[in-house]
């Protein structure tokens, strides 16, 4: 009997998934556990299994399109098993098309296309006003290609610039004959000094986690009243104690990681600091987990360093370097990016110097930090070489008030001008 192979809830907060890849194909044999498929989620890319042994009869949904949950993905069978009650009630719920009826539409739409483009080189250009397809009307040159819009889609398929082709419609217009006639060898070989070249825009498919983020971000930056407050930090003592350290530990500690751990520590002191508003009552966390803002090519991944005011700097740094590997490699769990309670976003690699966050929902504030600046200070009624670092609280002023970040702001600067306190 056929088994239907859906699309699984994969996160707890996953709505659609994209299938990434395939790793089978029709007609291959599967066993239970093995995994046909790679889906990107709002949170990674997860693998499907499957619970049955047989046959793939057959995948509805291609590489790169999105799949609601419970959608149906593939049939597995017993070879030459007829499916066609299954293809049949997936096409009337709205499911995915069969991929044979998939490309009769498309040749249909494409006969339709060409039917209602032959004559349009007649019927778009009109003898009072001139072509009809530009945006300048009937107005002088704008320095744009003029091409029909069937012309345009041919060049687009068959990979021919337009730069290249002489028109020979009204005005110097490109028509579908010139596309057909075109010939690379009669191309120019080189563009007068004067000449522009139209580029075509370019569409990127947003991914599920782009999506999820937008969303996330959004819903946070209108829903939540956010404030902000920056203090600047002496960095000098902890420049030289994280020298020194790292002459010793076995896991290298970075500045981030110093921060980090004075940020858990600070939040112990500054409970409010560490909760979450919930409607009708605010909670204050027990446990102090601070996640990390990872830079990755869709967006941001916010990997969590759990019970981080229990741990010492050199586990912060093993598990901070663990945890920002895998967000770069898209392996991170679900479960590896929940529970924060406060958030860490350092762009001070970058050269930034000083900016705002958007608050990680629920935690109640992010900590943006800065570079470190290399800039004379007075010290003891003398200039000297100094070494400072802007950081940067967004808060949620619901649950947070202005005093209440400003108290934390300073006993994150006390430990951090005093880093001695952070490893003992």
């Amino acid at each position: 009997m056929a088994v239907k192979v859906e699309m699984p809830k994969l996160s707890d907060t996953m709505e659609e998934g994209v299938i990434a890849a395939w790793n089978v194909e029709e007609g291959d044999t599967v066993e239970s556990g093995d995994v046909i498929a790679e889906v990107e989620t709002d949170k990674a890319t997860m693998e499907v299994e499957v619970f049955d042994a047989g046959t793939i009869l057959k995948i509805l949904v291609n590489e790169g399109d999105a799949v609601p949950l419970g959608g149906l993905i593939a049939v597995i069978g017993e070879e030459g098993e007829d499916i066609s009650d299954i293809l049949e009630e997936a096409q009337s719920s709205g499911g995915s098309e069969d991929s044979s009826d998939k490309e009769e539409t498309d040749e249909k739409e494409k006969e339709v296309d060409e039917a209602s483009g032959q004559d349009e080189e007649q019927e778009s250009y009109d003898p009072v006003f001139g072509d009809l397809d530009e945006k300048g009307n009937g107005q002088p040159d704008d320095g744009r290609i003029k091409a029909s819009p069937l012309a345009r889609n041919m060049a687009k398929e068959q990979g021919i610039n337009l730069a290249n082709v002489d028109g020979s419609g009204p005005h110097g217009r490109i028509i579908k004959r010139d596309i057909e006639s075109y010939e690379p060898s009669k191309a120019p070989t080189a563009a007068s000094p004067a000449a522009t070249v139209s580029r075509e825009d370019k569409e990127h498919r947003v991914s599920q986690m782009r999506k999820t983020i937008a969303r996330r971000l959004s819903e946070s930056k209108f829903s939540s009243p956010h404030f902000y407050e920056t203090i600047d930090i002496d960095m000098s003592a902890v420049w030289d104690a994280r020298k020194k350290l790292n002459e010793i530990s076995e896991s290298k500690i970075s500045f981030n990681d110093i921060v980090v751990k004075a940020c858990a520590a600070a939040l112990r002191q500054h409970p409010q600091v560490n909760s979450s508003w919930h409607g009708d009552k605010i909670v204050e966390h027990g446990d102090v987990n601070v996640a990390v803002a990872v830079g990755i090519d869709e967006g941001l991944l916010t990997p969590v360093i759990d019970n981080t005011d229990q741990k010492g700097l050199q586990q912060i740094a093993a598990e901070s370097k663990v945890l920002i590997e895998k967000a770069q490699n898209r392996d991170l769990q679900p479960e590896e990016m929940e529970g924060s309670t406060f958030t860490v976003s350092n762009l001070g690699m970058f050269g930034i110097e000083e900016f705002t966050a958007i608050i990680n929902p629920p935690n109640a504030c992010i900590l943006a930090v800065g570079a470190i600046r290399e800039e004379p200070v007075v010290e003891d009624g003398e200039v000297v070489p100094g070494k400072r670092m802007k950081v940067t609280l967004s808060s949620d002023h619901r649950i947070v008030d202005g005093v209440v970040a400003a108290k934390f702001l300073n006993t994150l600067k006390s430990m951090l001008e005093n880093p001695l306190g952070l490893v003992l």
